[in-house]
């Protein structure tokens, strides 16, 4: 059995389409005979297709196989006796991560880019999968909150339900409580203006027709925009290290927001998209770089400090990610120079 604890990108979402988003290449029949049959569970609760998910819900998914993985096990089936039933409990592969911090109630690591958080849209296992598997004695272990597959830095996971429910309460507070304090470096294309500090800006998550999600600016009165605020301050800025091209600006992200995707969609709106985003960035630049000399493949999207209250002491904790030897090598090289 899988858990998932629903973030803000599930918040809202009806109970087949969370499923269906979790479980590509499952058969649209298939995943709603698992709700009917009362395998998939809601807070240990049976629900409806229709039922309407919150933050930190709990949903209970049973294994499941795609089309490909039962063409797989049954080629296999001949030679592996016993692959069938493997490839129905899919197994995560057991991987733990450089720790940050870790006591009886939290699990803080530094995730790499390139990691899903979680299994689901086309990615078999993510980060809790592989330290479940890691950690078979770890009775309780949950995400409280989630990164993009392509960040770096500071996850924070709990491992006691109470220290969840605490820590998401915290995540969940406005800019004007005493909540979650989140920075991010970020490398973007271009010379971020000094002046433009704050970027406060509606949000609005969409779906494609192939059930991408996107994250667009819309105006501050749209009826499904989200307020969102970014502080942005700049640390440094280069000029193309080939001597063409925009330049980049290495800047400090403060949230005091927390929407899916907000500082990607929040520096691409002003015309400075991130070094290497795959989504909102600019793809010709991305390419430039990939295969050429400097050879940074990857997003400079760093989640570098997260500071919140301990959920049993009280004690306010400041955890750090530093920058990932690929990030800190690509900033070295830009300072100095070819």
């Amino acid at each position: 059995m899988c858990q998932v604890v629903v973030d803000e990108a599930g918040e809202g979402q009806r109970l087949d389409n969370f499923l269906m988003r979790h479980l590509k290449g499952v058969p649209k029949t298939h995943v709603y005979r698992i709700i009917r049959s009362g395998q998939v569970r809601v807070n240990m609760a049976r629900a409806q297709a229709e039922t309407r998910l919150a933050i930190a819900d709990t949903v209970r998914i049973p294994p499941v196989r795609t089309a490909q993985a039962v063409r797989a096990a049954q080629s296999a089936q001949a030679s592996a006796p016993g692959a069938d039933a493997l490839a129905q409990a899919g197994h995560a592969p057991a991987r733990e991560f450089a720790v940050l911090f870790e006591d009886e109630a939290v699990l803080a690591i530094h995730k790499p880019a390139g990691v899903a958080v979680h299994g689901g849209s086309g990615v078999a296992h993510g980060v809790i999968e592989q330290l479940r598997q890691a950690r078979p004695g770890t009775r309780f272990l949950e995400l409280v909150h989630r990164l993009d597959k392509e960040t770096s830095g500071v996850l924070l996971l709990a491992k006691k339900r109470s220290a969840l429910v605490h820590l998401q309460d915290q995540f969940r507070r406005s800019a004007g409580q005493a909540g979650v304090h989140k920075v991010y470096a970020a490398l973007v294309w271009g010379q971020w203006p000094a002046r433009q500090k704050v970027v406060d800006l509606a949000l609005r998550k969409t779906l494609d027709v192939a059930g991408e999600r996107h994250v667009r600016v819309v105006q501050a009165d749209h009826p499904h925009g989200r307020r969102s605020i970014s502080l942005v301050k700049v640390q440094q800025a280069w000029p193309s290290p080939e001597g063409t091209g925009p330049g980049v600006s290495l800047v400090e992200v403060t949230l005091k927001t927390g929407r899916t995707h907000q500082i990607r969609v929040h520096l691409a709106h002003h015309g400075h998209s991130i070094v290497g985003d795959p989504k909102y960035g600019d793809f010709a630049l991305n390419r430039q770089w990939a295969r050429g000399p400097l050879r940074f493949g990857r997003m400079f999207l760093h989640a570098r400090e997260l500071a919140f209250d301990h959920p049993v002491s009280g004690q306010r904790l400041s955890l750090e990610a530093p920058l990932p030897a690929e990030c800190a090598t690509l900033l070295s090289r830009l300072t100095s120079g070819p």
